[in-house]
């Protein structure tokens, strides 16, 4: 372990760019999970299809694959991204895609006479979405969701294959430069449990600050326009 030691700052700078890439990547994997998501659910032909056609491709082939086509392939067609870039758009992507799955699975799950009610007040699309699925559906989202940003945290040592100076990629630099293979990875194995471990605990505390119970978010918004009628599910 002494051996490791002056390398330890040089292990912080990369815990930092992990970590970046994690959150930016969850920031884009959310927006892709929602975006696919409900275009998936949509009767709109020109919409659902393309959604699905994503949800299966990136869901159905390697992250890796897809992070390699990204950097590698896509110069040929004359896109050339940075490491960063790639790193940042293959895991958004790959983990947007199982999200959209989540997405669609809890908004599907809500009781029909949510829907039926709101349709039944001449609500728009963007209405019923905005003010009555969507604050029942997310908080069920949210223990799903902290999985994959768990995953997505561990899927972060793959960028490191296209020189992207993450966590993993200043690892294998510390043990080619000492030849401390164990004490290297043993220490990058307790950041990436520590990093997952505190992820794991804001999951949990955002889960029980936006839940308590998910029928009264729904009440609270009939309560507003049938405030003389008790509406139910």
């Amino acid at each position: 372990m002494s051996q490791i030691l002056p390398y330890f700052p040089l292990l912080g700078e990369g815990l930092l760019i992990t970590i970046a890439l994690t959150i930016a990547g969850m920031v884009l994997a959310v927006v892709v999970a929602f975006a696919a998501g409900i275009a998936r659910m949509s009767p709109r032909r020109w919409l659902s299809w393309p959604a699905s056609v994503f949800i299966e491709v990136f869901r159905g082939t390697s992250m890796l694959v897809q992070l390699f086509w990204l950097f590698f392939a896509l110069p040929f067609f004359g896109i050339q991204l940075v490491p960063f870039a790639a790193a940042i758009l293959a895991l958004g992507l790959n983990e947007g895609a199982y999200g959209a799955e989540i997405v669609r699975g809890a908004i599907t799950a809500l009781p029909r006479g949510q829907r039926e009610g709101a349709v039944a007040l001449s609500l728009s699309p963007y209405q019923r979405m905005r003010f009555v699925i969507l604050p029942q559906a997310v908080p069920a989202m949210i223990p799903p969701f902290g999985n994959v940003m768990v995953d997505l945290l561990k899927n972060t040592s793959l960028v490191s294959l296209v020189t992207v100076a993450d966590l993993t990629f200043t690892a294998q630099m510390v043990r080619n430069t000492t030849g401390a293979t164990a004490a290297v990875f043993g220490t990058i194995l307790v950041l990436y449990f520590v990093v997952a471990y505190v992820l794991s605990l804001g999951s949990s505390w955002l889960e029980r600050r936006v839940d308590p119970t998910r029928p009264a978010q729904a009440q609270s918004f009939w309560q507003r326009v049938l405030p003389d009628r008790r509406v139910t599910s």
